[in-house]
């Protein structure tokens, strides 16, 4: 028992040599490089953002251990070639993250040259924007406003406030607010630099977007969520985790170890590392179903179980345009990808407000577009249903969308994609209502989305 006991005290003096914290160190910058190329690159690429905006909103107030470093880093933007290149380490390559035509930025791995971006996965189809702008809301953007039925005063009162920084949160900071009343839009405003076009990161909002994808597959007889997950790495015979469901998955209820945070994936994120080296390597820890941890983990593997079914190549890769994004009218809606093609589906899909609004309404009308089935019968009630393991805040969640808690006056079947920063896409059935709040709210500061939610209820009729 004493070798043991100092065995453990020699490997505890190893990891706490400065050797060790100058290697921490150095993976930080390069994380910190990783960020900054990743948002610089995905800003102007797919959003057409300048870089003082960026700056300003998308490399300020976020993660306390990078923030510092990421002005001190040397940067290269290519804007012929599409890439933002990152210097952090004289003894590397910079960081380097690279555009592709629908797909978005994907970082490169740590230690690889601009050699690598001609070998990313890349989407030869493009979706018809110019065409889909013309048509009629919601499938394009003309005739989208009505009149709200309503106090019209009460609600611009709101809409104003969730600008003024103060009213739903001291420092919150909005983006935009969309508000639909009987499939028309009712209000919208933008900062004064973003626009209906311009598209912002969800964050986690984009989970709620995977269950949709997901959804659209279980609609076409490809995918079972109720199966074992697909996931080739887990295969091997005697994996305990060959047993997991992508409901389980769905639902945060896997009982994967994962990263310390549970939600903070840096090495998928930021780090150029992928779904299928990374995610798929967590053990268990828990028995399946018997606990609720929310992990970005969970959805990016329900989310590498349906790119194994569907098979690695084009197909894959074209799936959520053809038979989801593009058929709604989601034109400006970007899921990216990391290295190896991988859908980075629990963070890192760029869209719009309205873009947002046109996958409410799709679940309004229980997964049905112009008379054509998109998501199964009764697939919205899935996705808000509680499963067996809930989240101990009030807020309960069912397969990728979260419910409110009853107590804050807002109706029993209503429920809500959430994302870091302020992302918000909330659908009130009953009320043929769906609101979207989107912004760039920081570490202590929060949008209070359930007060302003009932603000809107109240007023309109």
């Amino acid at each position: 028992m004493l070798k043991c006991a100092s065995r453990i005290l020699v490997l505890a003096a190893i990891v706490a040599t400065p050797a060790a914290a100058q290697d921490q160190a150095r993976y930080t910058r390069a994380l910190a490089a990783g960020y900054k190329a990743a948002f610089l690159c995905s800003d102007i690429f797919n959003a057409g953002q300048t870089e003082a905006v960026i700056a300003a909103d998308d490399l300020k107030r976020i993660y306390p251990e990078l923030e510092p470093i990421i002005p001190t880093l040397e940067t290269r933007i290519d804007r012929a070639a599409k890439t933002v290149s990152v210097t952090f380490d004289p003894a590397l390559p910079p960081r380097i993250a690279a555009w592709r035509p629908n797909l978005g930025c994907a970082q490169l791995p740590i230690g690889a040259t601009a050699e690598a971006a001609v070998r990313l996965p890349r989407l030869a189809d493009d979706p018809p924007v110019a065409r889909a702008d013309a048509k009629a809301w919601p499938d394009g953007d003309r005739n989208a406003a009505a009149r709200p039925k309503g106090d019209t005063a009460a609600l611009t009162r709101a809409v104003t406030a969730a600008f003024d920084r103060g009213s739903y949160g001291q420092g919150s900071e909005t983006t935009a607010i969309l508000i639909v009343q009987d499939g028309k839009i009712v209000a919208e405003r933008y900062r004064d630099d973003f626009d209906m076009h311009m598209p912002q990161r969800t964050w986690s909002v984009a989970k709620s977007i995977a269950g949709s994808v997901i959804g659209a597959a279980v609609q076409q007889g490809l995918f079972d969520v109720n199966a074992p997950a697909p996931i080739p790495e887990w295969q091997a015979p005697g994996d305990p985790r060959a047993a997991i469901t992508t409901d389980s998955l769905l639902r945060m209820a896997s009982g994967l170890h994962s990263d310390a945070a549970g939600n903070r994936t840096d090495a998928v994120y930021f780090g150029g590392s992928t779904v299928t080296e990374d995610v798929t390597a967590w053990p268990m820890e828990a028995a399946a179903n018997t606990r609720f941890r929310y992990a970005n983990n969970d959805i990016l593997l329900a989310v590498r179980g349906l790119r194994a079914k569907l098979g690695n190549g084009d197909r894959a890769l074209a799936f959520p345009f053809q038979n989801l994004f593009w058929k709604i009218g989601m034109t400006r809606t970007i899921p990216e990808t990391d290295w190896q093609g991988n859908f980075i589906l629990s963070s890192q899909v760029w869209t719009t407000a309205r873009d947002l609004a046109r996958l409410g309404l799709l679940y309004q009308n229980d997964g049905l577009w112009n008379g054509e089935r998109i998501l199964p019968t009764g697939w919205a009630d899935y996705v808000s249903r509680h499963g067996p393991a809930q989240p101990a805040s009030g807020y309960g969640y069912g397969a990728s969308w979260w419910t409110f808690p009853k107590d804050l006056g807002i109706p029993a079947d209503a429920y809500i994609a959430q994302g870091n920063r302020g992302q918000y896409l909330a659908v009130i059935p009953s009320r043929k209502i769906v609101i979207v709040r989107r912004g760039y709210d920081g570490p202590g500061t929060a949008f209070d989305q359930s007060a302003f939610i009932v603000d809107i209820l109240a007023a309109l009729k």
